[in-house]
């Protein structure tokens, strides 16, 4: 395939659309962000407790609004010992408009009693791709993925963004902040996803480059 193929990240979060731009980087995309194409970003309510449902009405939106091949992910931590918490609610634990760090605190408030052996968590992704320019009816693409772990008493590391400082990647004696990008990219939750919706992506950009060809020599 030598056409390149514009995709639109249904998010205006810069290191989020870097980590996919690298997740993505072998495949015929050019990975850009909702305000990239938009000056202004359509307001999105994810009012749904589903990772699913929440991905959905993102891509939907974008896609709509854009009407370019539009991925979303609706990605968050959930602690079992806070019953699954902040889950949906990961970028609003601490308040509405929380930073990482007010959530990293809240976080680690709500855990301050709870010894390291019950302190399991886990991230997780949901992806949904949306084309705009699909027949009517055609099912949603979507593709999950997790990374299992624990979360640290302190932040540790530089690196990433989110609960990232705080969640040690289980087999390793680091959070995701102290591994690499390279590193990170091949366990992350959302590598994960990607891994598992890539096959299906692939096709959809063959099947682009293939209507693109025939209208060309039509």
């Amino acid at each position: 395939m030598s056409d390149r193929i514009t995709l639109v990240i249904a998010t205006s979060n810069r290191a989020k659309i870097l980590e996919f731009r690298a997740l993505l980087s072998d495949l015929p995309v050019d990975v850009v962000g909702v305000s990239d194409v938009l000056h202004e970003t359509p307001a999105i309510v994810e009012g749904s407790e589903s990772f699913e449902e929440n991905a959905e009405l993102k891509a939907k939106t974008i896609a709509a609004a854009v009407l370019v091949l539009t991925l979303a992910d609706d990605s968050g931590l959930e602690v079992d010992a806070l019953g699954g918490r902040p889950g949906v609610r990961s970028a609003r634990f601490a308040h509405d408009r929380a930073t990482d760090a007010e959530n990293n605190a809240a976080l680690l408030a709500a855990l301050a009693e709870v010894e390291p052996e019950q302190r399991k968590a886990r991230f997780r992704c949901v992806l949904a791709l949306v084309d705009p320019w699909a027949v009517p009816g055609s099912p949603l693409l979507s593709a999950e993925g997790t990374c299992e772990g624990s979360i640290a008493r302190e932040p540790r590391g530089g690196g990433g963004f989110g609960y990232d400082p705080l969640f040690i990647v289980k087999g390793t004696n680091k959070t995701m902040a102290e591994l690499s990008d390279t590193e990170k990219n091949e366990i992350s939750h959302r590598a994960v996803a990607v891994k598992a919706l890539r096959p299906r992506l692939a096709a959809l950009l063959e099947h682009r480059s293939r209507d693109a060809q025939r209208i060309a020599s039509s």
